[in-house]
């Protein structure tokens, strides 16, 4: 709604100014003379002030909005007005991006902007999500409760990522160092046995002559090569940016062996955790999915939330959709049609993301326990052959001067 600023004179012909959020003019005049005020100017506030742009906004840590939702919602709760509450907290967050953020939404505040509109102007710090609950709050009265939520949820999302970093990273970081000390081996250390081997004046063994061949071809070309990965990844980003390339690639991930059923457990976790949550909150359900389907971060589940945004649109069940799909599995959406028939959705949402956020865990200890062995054999294999191939013509050679 509009805000109007008002300058009038009370009974006793003091002049008074203030500002009012109503849906037009007529309102603002009837307030007014409710109020035994008589009016000397009255005009409508346009949207200008230091942060009337619609900012990209500073990347700020999951951990840190978490920490202003809570401090927030503690504040509200306490009876705290909203201006104020910003403005202490500004005072004491360390992210200097962040305390900027605040700043803006300060002012948007003062010049008579909601706090969910104030947040919308910063979508990289404030997404979606977090914007319409706000909204939500704002509206029912309930803002404290849904901050309160809101930073459970994020605690809880940021936790599984967590978890799911940590079992990506891990066999990366080794295959990185193997890739990086093969890399040396073949450069360095190959190139000075190839001297050796020439002064023999006999055929080399095919093994050798394979490794010698690949060193040669990095000592020579170990730039191109880096440039090549190089353009492949930057190639697979900008694909990957594409509808097209996004559904390949991410249904590529889904369907990965050991690491698409863990990343298909998390994106159900985080699917299931969303909607409830904003269910839970009074975020229409519409506008539930389509969040959720900005918010899920895979195309292929992105789609499918947009067939069952589809069919709720058209009087259908959510559960329909989903199992059509073939991503989400029997249980889940047996659980949700039950849920929707006895008007406990957001209820088995909850226990179903509550299910797979601990089959995350036990995948997330399966995994490490499978990758570590792995690496260490293909390595071992690598080494192994690099070893054999290196020292084969000189044993060769000893056995026949014996």
């Amino acid at each position: 709604m509009p805000t109007f600023k008002y300058t009038a004179k009370t009974e006793q012909s003091q002049t008074v100014a203030g500002k009012i959020v109503a849906e037009n003019n007529k309102v603002v005049i009837e307030e007014l003379r409710k109020r035994k005020l008589t009016i000397i100017t009255l005009s409508e506030v346009k949207e200008s002030s230091p942060s009337k742009f619609k900012s990209k906004g500073s990347k700020v840590k999951g951990e840190e909005i978490v920490i202003f939702a809570r401090q927030l919602a503690t504040m509200v709760d306490a009876g705290i007005p909203i201006l104020q509450a910003i403005n202490a907290l500004k005072d004491q967050v360390t992210h200097v991006g962040f305390q900027k953020i605040l700043g803006n939404v300060e002012s948007d505040i003062q010049h008579g902007s909601s706090l969910s509109a104030a947040f919308a102007k910063h979508p990289i710090t404030f997404d979606t999500l977090f914007v319409s609950m706000v909204r939500v709050g704002e509206t029912g009265g309930v803002l404290s409760a849904i901050l309160d939520r809101v930073a459970t949820y994020m605690e809880k999302t940021l936790k599984l990522k967590r978890k799911v970093k940590s079992a990506l990273v891990y066999p990366a970081v080794v295959v990185s160092m193997a890739i990086i000390i093969t890399t040396v081996l073949l450069v360095k250390v190959v190139p000075t046995f190839a001297g050796i081997y020439s002064s023999f004046g006999s055929k080399l063994p095919a093994m050798t002559q394979m490794l010698l061949t690949i060193s040669n071809i990095l000592k020579k070309d170990l730039i191109f090569v880096i440039i090549a990965i190089g353009a492949i990844v930057f190639a697979l980003k900008k694909w990957h940016g594409t509808d097209k390339g996004a559904l390949a690639i991410d249904g590529f991930l889904l369907k990965m062996p050991i690491f698409g059923e863990l990343l298909r457990k998390f994106s159900i976790s985080r699917f299931t955790r969303t909607l409830a949550t904003l269910v839970q909150s009074g975020v229409p359900i519409l506008e539930s999915l389509d969040i959720v389907g900005k918010t899920i971060g895979n195309r292929v589940l992105e789609l499918v939330v947009q067939d069952v945004k589809n069919s709720v649109r058209e009087g259908q069940s959510i559960a329909a959709p989903l199992n059509k799909s073939g991503v989400f599995p029997p249980m889940v959406t047996r659980m949700i049609a039950i849920g929707e028939k006895s008007g406990q959705l957001e209820k088995m949402l909850l226990k179903i993301s509550e299910f797979y956020d601990d089959q995350v865990d036990a995948s997330v200890d399966a995994l490490t326990s499978i990758i570590e062995p792995l690496i260490i054999g293909i390595l071992g294999i690598i080494i192994g052959f690099i070893v054999i191939a290196l020292f084969l013509p000189i044993i060769s050679i000893t056995q026949l001067v014996k």
